[in-house]
């Protein structure tokens, strides 16, 4: 393909991927709602979450029966708050990813694999030991992943740079640090404590309730939106700290501004539902592939990628062995694990960004 060819391509390719994942995360919204031990159709789906007034004559024959109650409720207060959180938490994790791979100019950066995520765990976790009412969780696994990420980051770097070895390597002693902490909490919890802790590590939406989404969601649509501003920046620093120096962007400042966030929405995703691994890993790559490094995009779509596959990871989880359910952190484990191994063995072959 000619250079001159090369950019429509590009572009066209791009707006697919636009419309594509617009439209497949509203029909993954929608069949989420629809699926489970009561299927409904998403026709009912879409009338349950209308308000009445706007149903006019029909809404008589919706409401007639306990039945169509019965539906309304399921809709609306089981399935509509654990569908938004799963794309919440999704998201969050997926365009956190993206952020720390571009700060990093590393494709195997991720709130997970760099001990953000292990960070906001025991945070949360010796908020649960301690005995902190639900709202101190959120500022503890705040605090726990930001100082996570700040310290790979500083074990890292060697003269600007952040090489793959010594980001994993910093990013393994750190997590097992982590780990090591998070055991020894887990020691001197209680009987009913130690359950809540090993049920949240797995990670899960099953405990997801509207007071649980409220509380999450500030912190996460902070990060969140914060890191929508930063694609200009992150383009920069994906051409290196000199060029985006010469480019007037204060890298420091921006390394840490977008740190911040990200380890601001990685713990309210982390606090709500648990450790969910490798999602900031799998999606921003596939992302990266279709449409290219251009943050522009790549932000946005990793976001709306995350949520699509948090949302079928979820719904294979409470599916697959109905009634009962698989932490979802254990299928994108398995998913994720593989995934990384084969980029870092991509990495071998063209090391860096």
């Amino acid at each position: 393909m000619t250079h001159t060819n090369v950019q429509p391509f590009m572009q066209k390719t791009q707006t697919l991927a636009v419309l594509g994942l617009s439209a497949l995360l509203v029909a993954t919204f929608f069949f989420c709602l629809s699926v489970g031990p009561v299927k409904i159709s998403p026709i009912w789906v879409f009338k349950a979450l209308l308000p009445s007034k706007w149903l006019h004559g029909e809404v008589e024959r919706f409401q007639s029966s306990e039945a169509c109650s019965l539906l309304k409720k399921i809709v609306l207060e089981l399935r509509l708050p654990r569908t938004l959180m799963g794309m919440l938490v999704g998201g969050a994790l997926a365009i956190s990813g993206c952020a720390v791979q571009g700060v990093f100019r590393n494709p195997m950066a991720s709130p997970y694999v760099i001990g953000i995520s292990s960070g906001a765990s025991c945070g949360a976790a010796l908020s649960i030991v301690l005995g902190a009412p639900q709202a101190a969780l959120p500022p503890a696994s705040f605090l726990f992943a930001l100082g996570s990420a700040f310290l790979v980051y500083a074990l890292a770097r060697v003269g600007g740079q952040v090489p793959v070895g010594r980001l994993l390597l910093s990013g393994i002693a750190v997590s097992l640090f982590l780990s090591a902490l998070l055991s020894l909490v887990q020691y001197v919890a209680g009987e009913r404590q130690l359950r809540e802790i090993v049920f949240w590590l797995m990670g899960g939406l099953w405990s997801v309730n509207w007071s649980k989404l409220l509380l999450s969601a500030l912190p996460i649509c902070v990060g969140v939106f914060g890191l929508l501003g930063f694609s200009k920046e992150l383009d920069a620093l994906s051409m290196g700290e000199e060029t985006a120096l010469d480019l007037g962007v204060e890298a420091q400042r921006v390394r840490g501004i977008v740190l911040l966030l990200a380890s601001l929405a990685t713990a309210g995703a982390v606090c709500a539902v648990g450790v969910i691994g490798f999602v900031g890993l799998i999606v921003p790559h596939l992302i990266r592939l279709i449409v290219g490094p251009g943050h522009r995009l790549l932000l946005p779509l990793s976001l709306f990628g995350g949520a699509i596959f948090l949302s079928w990871m979820d719904l294979f989880a409470r599916t697959v062995i109905a009634p009962s359910e698989l932490p979802v952190g254990i299928l994108t484990a398995l998913f994720g694990a593989p995934f990384f191994l084969w980029i870092l063995r991509r990495s071998r072959k063209s090391p860096g960004w």
